[in-house]
């Protein structure tokens, strides 16, 4: 948690070195390319200080009014910044087409120097690409929704800054002042696509979505390794909640097993997942394989144990897939 505080916290600060820096040279130079550059950094400053607040809270251990911890704040800040990002794009795509149109009818003509702009772009994205891996590593290593928003808008300001700098470039080059405007609406579309990825990854879990199949794959295995120990599984059910997974199922186990033997199958199988999925929390509802009303093959001498069962073989314990 330190360290996702720590990374969170060095992003507010060179987001806002960034904010100031492309706004005061922007101005300076009356180029749009770069003021957008400052609108989608002052987005990413404000995304910062969500994200902070996110893996503040979320942290915190569960009590009695958020009985499954606080995981999901993270989801919804990832969501807000999505939004957020949104916005600033449509902004940018504002500003850039009036832009266009002052210039094709003569109104501004001309950019101040450009010199600053390209240095200030140049040290953005070196700027973003370190603090963008380095949340992007603090994200997969703790799982953090608002860890890796945070890193894919930094990650973005890396490709708009670098094609700002070379159309920067370019203008100083050909003189083309129209190459300003266009730069921004590409750096406008590159935002957008940013935000509609990040709404997808942050928005899912809040719907409690099922995990995805190569984890609830993995669960499955788990449970295929000790096939042999119960009847079958079924109604198995995964969702998410920032860094932490949710699962439940319905295990059925021979009739006469001991309540402490099927406990402590229960226990090794959450335990197992947990190790494969970290922060897993595993409820298993464990059932007998008959019910009061039907006859027990082994009882009626039809099979010699419960796991040779007839039940188990030949009915519902025929595959291991839940139903």
């Amino acid at each position: 948690m330190n360290e996702k505080i720590q990374v969170a916290s060095l992003s507010v600060l060179s987001n806002t070195f960034l904010t100031l820096s492309k706004v005061i040279i922007g101005l300076v130079t009356g180029s749009v390319s770069i003021m957008s550059e400052g609108i989608h950094s002052g987005i990413d400053m404000v995304a910062a200080f969500i994200a902070l607040f996110a893996v503040r809270e979320s942290g915190k251990p569960a009590d009695s009014r958020h009985a499954y911890g606080h995981g999901k704040i993270e989801n919804v800040s990832g969501t807000i910044e999505a939004v957020l990002i949104f916005a600033a794009a449509v902004m940018i795509i504002v500003e850039a087409i009036q832009k266009i149109y002052k210039i094709m009818n003569g109104v501004e003509g001309q950019v101040g120097d450009l010199g600053w702009g390209m240095v200030i772009m140049g040290v953005s994205a070196i700027m973003n690409l370190i603090v963008s891996t380095r949340l992007m590593r603090v994200a997969k290593q703790t799982d953090s929704v608002a860890l890796e928003a945070d890193a894919l808008h930094l990650r973005t300001d890396v490709y708009t800054s670098a094609g700002v700098f070379s159309g920067l470039l370019m203008i100083q080059v050909t003189g083309w002042v129209i190459l300003d405007p266009i730069i921004a609406l590409g750096v406008a579309l590159m935002i957008i696509k940013a935000s509609f990825d990040l709404t997808k990854e942050a928005f899912a879990p809040l719907v409690d979505v099922s995990l995805p199949d190569e984890e609830r794959e993995i669960i499955r295995e788990v449970l295929r390794f000790h096939g042999d120990e119960f009847v079958e599984f079924h109604k198995l059910r995964t969702r998410k909640a920032g860094a932490e997974r949710h699962v439940d199922l319905h295990l059925v186990v021979a009739k006469y097993a001991s309540v402490i033997d099927v406990h402590e199958l229960c226990d090794i199988i959450e335990k197992e997942i947990n190790d494969k999925l970290q922060g897993t929390h595993v409820l298993i509802h464990a059932e007998p394989c008959v019910s009061r009303d039907e006859k027990c093959p082994v009882e009626e001498g039809l099979a010699s144990s419960c796991q040779n069962c007839e039940v188990k073989t030949e009915g519902r314990g025929q595959s291991p897939e839940p139903r």
